[in-house]
């Protein structure tokens, strides 16, 4: 079957060479243009505070703010800023570096991914807000980060209740080669460098794939374009359809869901556990959505 799914798409490759042009070079303006400026900066930044392990130094400043409600570590605070301030994959590219490096457990990991990969806040302001014409920014941002904010909470304090209350009592050691600054940043740019190129590669490659609903069901088109890759899905659906674009910005597409698996995928952390909390999000946001539409124009 995947053999057959590919030969089908090399074929339309080859035979539709404008519209397969059209479509990767849409993926790459949008990798350019938006991916690019707005994370690897971070990317880079974050990539240096792991290696220098200031991590939960940080974190430190926001523990009185945060800790009453998640009773967690200061590492695990950080990913959680860094995971709903940031963006996609960064939640979970810094949870999974910093697994990786014994700084979290894995417990601690896949708590985290469950609810705290999110689409940045920036994304949201300068580029879904205009496209959609939303006015209330305050309720648009209230829903999409305060149902992830809820959903962690209530795993926190049922599913994860017992195991990371056990995990607050570990003192975990991190075992790793002291690095300069300058050592951390050069470490940093390369790993970074090579991540964004690899985001690159999945935003050509799921922007590529509307070619099968272009040609199969032209008229459907729109509608999946948002599931395969959100950014070019939102810039195709507009303001026409809100909801249907509120709904794939909680989900996040295809492409986001590949990207996140190529952040973890040096890890033991479960992809198929963060795919199922993916769609929960999804899930609980709609009626919220629902009930504050009028309220968001």
């Amino acid at each position: 079957m995947t053999s057959l799914f590919f030969l089908v798409l090399i074929l339309f490759i080859l035979t539709q060479s404008d519209v397969s042009l059209h479509y990767a070079f849409h993926g790459l303006t949008l990798w350019y243009g938006k991916m690019v400026p707005s994370l690897l900066p971070f990317m880079i930044v974050m990539g240096v505070c792991v290696r220098q392990n200031i991590t939960g130094k940080m974190a430190a400043l926001f523990k009185p703010l945060l800790y009453p409600l998640f009773r967690c570590r200061s590492e695990v605070i950080y990913c959680i800023l860094v995971g709903f301030l940031c963006g996609f994959p960064m939640g979970a590219r810094v949870t999974a570096q910093m697994y990786t490096r014994g700084t979290l457990s894995k417990t601690e990991s896949e708590y985290l991914l469950s609810f705290c990969n999110n689409i940045g806040p920036v994304y949201c302001l300068s580029f879904v807000a205009p496209l959609l014409g939303i006015r209330n920014i305050p309720v648009f941002l209230g829903i999409m980060y305060g149902v992830p904010l809820f959903y962690g909470l209530l795993l926190r304090y049922t599913i994860y209740r017992k195991e990371m209350n056990v995990e607050l009592t570990i003192q975990h050691e991190v075992i790793c080669k002291r690095e300069s600054v300058l050592q951390s940043l050069n470490q940093s740019i390369q790993e970074s460098i090579q991540g964004i190129t690899i985001l690159c590669g999945y935003m050509i490659f799921f922007n590529l794939l509307n070619l099968l609903p272009h040609t199969f069901c032209p008229d459907l088109q729109p509608f999946l374009a948002p599931i395969l890759e959100i950014t070019g899905g939102l810039g195709t659906l507009e303001n026409e359809y809100i909801m249907l674009s509120l709904i794939a910005l909680s989900f996040g597409g295809l492409s986001c869901l590949a990207q996140t698996y190529s952040s973890i995928a040096g890890s033991d952390l479960s992809f198929g556990n963060y795919v199922l909390h993916r769609v929960i999000l999804t899930v609980l946001s709609i009626p919220c959505y629902f009930s504050f539409l009028p309220f968001l124009f």
